[in-house]
């Protein structure tokens, strides 16, 4: 896909997610979440750098962790996802933190280095994650920290037949890479490749849970990463790949619920002192 095609969907696919991605997915993700604020171990006074921000679930708890004497600047492609999590930190009286709307591979211009930078599950939407990676490296200070998190091996994602069944319904693949940095070590390299040492992976397994079909169905078309091509279907075509989602998650059906397995890779690296 080009990757202007693929940025302009991912941009109006989050803007018409983030309505509902919160309710969700932030408990879901709550595992991705804690670890890479683990890996991050973000101290008081210190700068981060959150990309692909979203709602600024991390931007948030990295705005808490830094304090006052420190700074978080949240930067995501989706405006409307900007505009919530500006709202999100101003309801909670954050002074600390910014957002800006940003490509990861061509970010804003942003002042200084950072000690910190953070992307929680953004990186498969990117055509190039390793650009971005290695554009994100260069914002940083010596000896900083970069914790990252991405979905991991297609085969341990049993909600991944998603893609397929809307694919079948749009002209273009929605996202067309999604479980390639979560493929074998394909992350562990990129982090290497962008000059970090101290390169570490982890894989997390997690279960993803549905009180019933509706909800895995809302969680999958509205709140993720196909709500925009699903907005643009009709009536049918709608109850359709739904009815297809929820017949290739049946084997995780108990009684009315769902506890469907999932994966998490969570990476880090450290930037190099100057020589």
């Amino acid at each position: 896909m080009d990757a202007r095609l693929q940025r302009r969907i991912q941009r109006y696919g989050w803007d018409r997610a983030v309505d509902f991605y919160d309710q969700h997915w932030m408990k879901q993700l709550l595992p991705a979440t804690q670890n890479v604020l683990e890996r991050a171990n973000i101290q008081p006074g210190e700068r981060v750098l959150d990309v692909a921000c979203g709602t600024g679930v991390l931007t948030i708890a990295a705005a808490a962790a830094v304090g006052n004497d420190g700074s978080v600047t949240g930067i995501d492609l989706s405006g409307k996802m900007v505009d919530a999590a500006r709202a999100a930190a101003s309801a909670l009286g954050l002074v600390n933190c910014r957002f800006e709307r940003g490509d990861a591979e061509a970010p804003p211009d942003l002042e200084g280095g950072f000690d910190v930078a953070l992307c929680g599950l953004g990186l498969m939407y990117m055509p190039d994650p390793e650009r971005a990676l290695a554009v994100i490296a260069q914002r940083l200070v010596p000896g900083a920290r970069v914790a990252v998190s991405v979905w991991g091996q297609r085969s341990r994602c049993a909600w991944a037949e998603i893609f397929p069944i809307v694919d079948a319904h749009v002209e273009s693949e929605v996202c067309p890479l999604f479980f390639r940095t979560g493929a074998g070590d394909t992350l562990h390299q990129a982090l290497g490749a962008a000059g970090l040492t101290a390169v570490a992976t982890e894989r997390l397994s997690v279960t993803l849970r549905y009180e019933n079909g509706a909800e895995a169905c809302d969680a999958a078309f509205l709140g993720g990463p196909v709500a925009l091509a699903y907005s643009h279907f009709d009536t049918a075509t709608r109850a359709a790949v739904r009815a297809a989602y929820l017949q290739s998650v049946a084997p995780y059906r108990l009684g009315d619920a769902y506890a469907i397995p999932g994966e998490f890779l969570i990476g880090y690296g450290v930037n190099p002192a100057a020589v």
